[in-house]
């Protein structure tokens, strides 16, 4: 007796599996598209591509992590979310193939994604608890009943051309399915279509809800009104700024001034909640401030320079601004905070952010008298929420790792030895005062100037010890001394130029600079890692 029912036709066996490995991907952006929804109800930083980034910026070894920002720039998240996204989606297509045969299986695989965002998110050091695993295990199931229900409208897996074999009993049992084993093509194109709208939907909408909790945040911004510093900034000399093109802005704007931090969402702090503590060793009378507390004190108003200890020599990762803000050594001494040098227990100042950063500063350069902030305003604006709005902290003369953190909410008296921030635990130095460097901004490397007076110039930097002296060469020649601008304060960068009698050919130009100690910039090339690069900054150029 013969079964003369008609069995569903099956589409071709490479076709199968493409639709199988499209199955992986559509049920991979159905989790990551569910995930990033649920989060709109958690908070943005629960989202398991921002989860997972953060992880593996945590555990990437500092030599990659410095080598991601020298190429990468301020595209250096960017770059890695890309990157993440790239293996899932290879992963996906990978379990999708592996789901035709063994469904079960496959499915099981989308809850790796899951896993792995749950872990992720409960090991940032900002993690808020189990809520923030919530994200990534919902879209996980869904992405998996997603996979089981697709890889079922398939139907049995296409047989490839030879002698006919029976599967395994577990491949059997696997691949059977509601279908008869038969290829539902209607079933499948409506359900694919489906779930592809739908997480395309729900991706807008977490994206608006996540953008919109923030509105709180953009408001209180837009609300600050900066009052009038008891002590502001004088005047930038005349003559601080060289009319010189190509050369760095005295001043850096503040949409052009760099961004070196390990947030993939930049937080976004309501300041009418904003609160800071004030806390640990030597602190007689603790502290707990809101934004209008701060504002309501004593403000100062500075020009100062920044840099990042990842700046190569003649790097980008520089800037000079104009601060408002509280001076810290006055907030420690209200608190009953001594430095070392008078007695004080504490010799590390550890400032933690709301995104978990921690950054060390040492306790006796923060009060020793310098221009010490915690910083409100940035050129005549409230700070930008990329540059730490509402509060930023800054030390001038320290490289930013040890001493410019960014939406600060907590500053803790401790020692070197009883407690290790962030960077260090990576392997950078406790301590990190800036190095005096220089670099030439124009002519740019491989230019290609005519024959005659050229102009050679750029910045010299040595905060907190101030630019006395900027050198030039030409090739293989002797020192020549360059015109330096105005200085407008120690704690500045300044600017320095040189007219050069350019002959054709190919030439090397190098600079070099000495600080106000009589220091002059060591020629010796060290990398960033672990206490900043050190090195003459040399361009090539072929006059014409």
């Amino acid at each position: 007796m013969t079964d003369d029912r008609k069995k569903p036709p099956t589409p071709g066996r490479w076709t199968q599996r493409a639709l199988a490995a499209g199955s992986g991907l559509l049920a991979g952006f159905a989790a990551l598209a569910t995930a990033e929804l649920v989060s709109a109800a958690v908070r943005p930083q629960s989202d398991p591509i921002v989860a997972v980034g953060g992880a593996a910026i945590d555990r990437t070894p500092p030599a990659v992590k410095d080598w991601a920002i020298q190429h990468f720039g301020t595209n250096d998240k960017l770059v890695l979310q890309s990157g993440i996204l790239v293996v899932l989606a290879l992963f996906a297509l990978a379990i999708g193939i592996v789901a035709l045969r063994f469904r079960r299986t496959g499915a099981a695989g989308v809850l790796v994604f899951g896993v792995v965002g749950a872990v992720a998110a409960l090991s940032r050091p900002d993690s808020e608890g189990l809520t923030d695993a919530l994200p990534s295990i919902v879209g996980a199931v869904v992405g998996a009943v997603l996979l089981y229900f697709l890889i079922g409208r398939l139907g049995s897996p296409a047989a490839a051309p030879g002698p006919a074999t029976e599967p395994p009993d577990d491949q059997a049992e696997e691949t059977a399915t509601g279908t008869g084993g038969g290829w539902d093509r209607r079933g499948f194109v409506i359900a694919a279509s489906a779930a592809a709208a739908a997480s395309a939907g729900a991706v807008v909408i977490g994206r608006s809800v996540n953008a919109a909790s923030g509105q709180s945040a953009v408001a209180s911004r837009d609300k600050v009104v900066l009052p009038r510093p008891q002590s502001p900034a004088r005047p930038v000399p005349r003559g601080a700024q060289l009319r010189i093109p190509g050369i760095s802005p005295f001043t850096t704007p503040n949409g052009s001034f760099y961004r070196v931090d390990t947030a993939l969402v930049v937080p976004k702090v309501d300041a009418t909640t904003w609160r800071l503590r004030v806390h640990g060793m030597g602190v007689r009378r603790p502290l707990d401030l809101s934004f209008a507390d701060l504002l309501g004190r004593e403000l100062i108003e500075r020009d100062i320079t920044l840099t990042c200890v990842s700046n190569e020599v003649g790097g980008p990762y520089v800037g000079n601004a104009r601060w408002i803000g509280a001076r810290l050594a006055d907030l420690l001494a209200e608190c009953g905070v001594k430095p070392p040098s008078k007695g004080g227990p504490a010799t590390q100042l550890v400032a933690r952010s709301v995104d978990g950063m921690t950054i060390g500063s040492p306790v006796e350069e923060v009060m020793d008298g310098r221009d010490s902030l915690l910083a409100v305003g940035m050129n005549g604006q409230p700070l930008p929420f990329t540059h730490g709005f509402p509060v930023r902290m800054l030390v001038p003369g320290l490289y930013g790792y040890v001493s410019a953190c960014k939406w600060i909410t907590d500053l803790e008296l401790t020692t070197f030895d009883a407690y290790d921030p962030y960077w260090v635990q990576r392997g950078w130095s406790r301590l990190g005062p800036i190095k005096t460097e220089s670099r030439i901004d124009t002519p740019k490397p491989f230019a290609r100037p005519k024959a005659g007076t050229v102009m050679i110039a750029g910045v010299a930097w040595a905060q907190h010890r101030g630019i006395e002296k900027v050198e030039v060469r030409v090739d293989d020649g002797p020192w020549e001394q360059a015109r330096l601008a105005a200085q407008d304060t120690r704690d500045t960068w300044r600017q320095w130029s040189y007219p050069w009698r350019a002959g054709k050919g190919g030439h090397t130009l190098t600079v070099r600079a000495t600080d106000g100690t009589g220091r002059t910039q060591t020629q010796r090339r060290t990398q960033t890692i672990p206490n900043g690069a050190s090195g003459w900054h040399s361009v090539v150029v072929t006059v014409d």
